[in-house]
């Protein structure tokens, strides 16, 4: 299990401060969230933890170790594993395509290697059959059957986000990063969202990052609560103390109402 920790982040683009100085440790198996109004900087974070952006200064440790420099792929291979405020899925592939794309850093023959297989006693089948399995489990722990063999361009959002999510798990993540998982989603499929989180902690024994701009969702799941506005911390601490914080009420909370 990992423990994982941002410490002094910051980022500027055309002179201008997306992110500044942000710290922040997230123990292991716990669930942390980041709130604050759309522009405040949360997905930028997520660009510089995953590699996209490269920070200004600042750090990205994954026990003990700094991320920063390494290429979004060698992250991946460190179990960092990400979902996308725009779903990112390949849309004219199934929904067990798109998941089997997701064990893509485990996989020793590569991603199509299965298509050139000779015989079943082929390294590659051998291999395959093993990543399916891991697939299927995933399949079924999301309740996905009913929608394994469709293209994912015919299915409604709501279940395509659950795709998007399903892949993210297929990489085995130490830690998972959520950006806003439950937009677009129905009351009865936000109900549901929880519960998986729930169980991806307990379950994956991961540490999961929440970016979520549903309150009732942040404050019933989230261990510890991170507020940002205009790229600067407002507070970290519990569900109890961030919702009280007269700044966090005037820069999100009060938005919302």
């Amino acid at each position: 299990m990992a423990e994982f920790k941002v410490e002094n982040l910051s980022i500027s683009f055309g002179g201008l401060k997306a992110v500044s100085d942000v710290s922040f440790t997230v123990p292991s198996n716990a669930i942390f969230s980041i709130i604050g109004p759309n522009g405040s900087g949360k997905t930028t974070i997520y660009n510089m933890i995953s590699g996209i952006y490269k920070p200004d200064s600042g750090k990205v440790m994954l026990d003990g170790e700094n991320l920063i420099g390494l290429s979004p792929d060698r992250i991946a291979k460190k179990r960092i594993a990400r979902t996308f405020q725009n779903i990112e899925l390949f849309k004219n592939a199934s929904v067990m395509d798109n998941l089997m794309l997701g064990r893509h850093i485990h996989m020793k023959t590569g991603v199509w290697g299965g298509a050139f297989m000779w015989g079943k006693r082929s390294r590659a089948a051998k291999e395959e059959i093993v990543h399916r399995e891991i697939v299927e489990k995933i399949v079924d722990f999301l309740d996905l059957q009913s929608v394994r063999d469709q293209f994912v361009a015919n299915l409604p959002y709501g279940t395509r986000k659950l795709v998007e999510l399903g892949r993210a798990l297929a990489l085995e993540p130490q830690v998972l990063l959520l950006d806003e998982p439950s937009a677009g989603m129905n009351t009865e499929e936000k109900d549901n969202l929880r519960i998986w989180i729930k169980d991806i902690r307990e379950d994956y024994q991961t540490t999961i990052l929440l970016i979520e701009h549903d309150m009732n969702m942040v404050m019933g799941i989230s261990d510890r609560i991170l507020a940002i506005n205009h790229g600067e911390m407002i507070i970290e601490g519990t569900p109890q103390e961030v919702q009280v914080h007269p700044e966090v009420i005037k820069a999100y909370l009060g938005e919302e109402q």
